[in-house]
């Protein structure tokens, strides 16, 4: 129960990825605060929580106001906040002709203001606590992505910020890192996992053959968050069973 006494906030909890963080600071004993746009899904994740240690905040992290009132419903039920993990995030996939400005722009402002948005918010009461933030880039914010440069650009940004902010941070006591998932399987892929073609395609790229699943991914944001990383810092961790350690080139044999 490496958690019992800390605070932590996921943002975009009601799914995939920040749903299962939030059952696994839950299970190592943290009080949880749940977030998302998606009120019906995130009570429903909330429910095997227990209730005593889980709060739940509608908001979408595109309002400044909600941002500041998510930390504040952490603040107000547990006295505190300790970690924040902000998750939430979409992607708007096509080539670039067929991307609208609107929908450019709202990637950016979700994914990569957002973040931001949220970090600003949470900063006093992670400062009093010396306390952890863990992002959610994506291996697409590291190398070129097909059909998804809106979210590519969005991903980059959120590395360069955490690389950033983990110097400007570090006089305060807070460790600034991100996970950058590979292939995982959560609702941003769903329509992927469909199709039997892509998905072969898909693990013929990736070493371990497989696509990842949100309990590996939270299972690294649970380590960065811990003391078990308290030297690490302003560090971007790949999750992606091998992707991007390979340059492409097929197997010899």
């Amino acid at each position: 129960m490496r958690y019992k006494g800390k605070t932590v906030l996921v943002t975009g909890a009601a799914s995939g990825i920040g749903a299962a963080t939030a059952r696994r600071f839950s299970q190592e004993g943290a009080n949880v605060v749940l977030s998302d746009t998606e009120s019906k899904d995130l009570e429903r994740v909330a429910r095997d929580l227990p209730s005593a240690h889980t709060r739940t905040f509608a908001g979408d992290i595109a309002k400044p106001g909600d941002c500041e009132a998510m930390v504040a419903c952490a603040v107000e039920n547990f006295g505190g906040l300790d970690i924040l993990v902000p998750n939430a995030g979409f992607a708007v996939v096509g080539p670039m002709e067929d991307v609208s400005d609107e929908n450019f722009a709202g990637v950016i402002e979700n994914n990569l203001t957002g973040t931001y948005r949220t970090i600003k918010a949470a900063w006093e009461p992670l400062k009093k606590a010396r306390g952890a933030i863990i992002a959610t880039s994506s291996v697409s914010g590291m190398r070129g992505d097909f059909g998804a440069f809106a979210y590519a650009t969005s991903k980059a940004g959120i590395s360069n910020m955490v690389r950033s902010l983990a110097l400007d941070f570090q006089r305060h006591g807070i460790r600034v890192n991100a996970v950058a998932p590979g292939f995982t399987e959560t609702g941003l892929t769903e329509d992927m996992m469909k199709d039997e073609k892509f998905l072969e395609r898909m693990h013929a790229r990736i070493p371990m053959g497989r696509d990842g699943q949100p309990e590996e991914i939270a299972a690294v944001i649970a380590f960065l968050a811990s003391d078990d990383a308290s030297f690490v810092n302003g560090v971007i961790m790949p999750v992606d069973g091998g992707l991007t350690a390979s340059n492409g080139q097929p197997p010899l044999a």
